[in-house]
């Protein structure tokens, strides 16, 4: 009984400690999770850039509303897909049409963490429908 108690004890302990650890999601997840969403992503000024990753494969960006617009197209729409396990995603001029690709893990609530293939990583915050 003492042993049941003691390992009982032990599960309780650590079952926070593994809903706290995000896992990298598979591609299917990434898609629905993803497409037809606004993903805002948290940057180091603070202000959370919304990206709209519609259902058809259209990723729309909008920096218009921030200083930082004037060293990029303000606004421009690329494409989006799955590879993998990997969201990616290319602009026809935001970073002079290089293809990037993210791992994608879901932390609490609609946060999510990512990591892009060239080591920047950050975290975002998914909300409704994209428009």
């Amino acid at each position: 009984m003492k042993a049941a108690k003691i390992l009982l004890a032990s599960v309780i302990a650590v079952l926070p400690l593994q809903t706290a650890v995000a896992s990298e999601l598979s591609g299917g997840e990434v898609k629905e999770l993803i497409a037809g969403k606004t993903v805002r992503l948290d940057t180091p000024l603070g202000i959370k850039l919304p990206l709209r990753y519609r259902t058809d494969g259209a990723v729309a960006g909008d920096i218009s509303g921030f200083s930082m617009a004037s060293m990029f197209a303000p606004k421009e729409e690329g494409r989006w897909w799955v590879d993998g396990q990997r969201l990616c995603q290319q602009w026809p001029t935001w970073y002079k049409g290089r293809t990037f690709c993210f791992t994608i893990k879901k932390l609490d609530g609609n946060r999510i963490s990512w990591q892009r293939d060239d080591g920047a990583t950050g975290t975002a915050v998914i909300s409704g429908a994209a428009q």
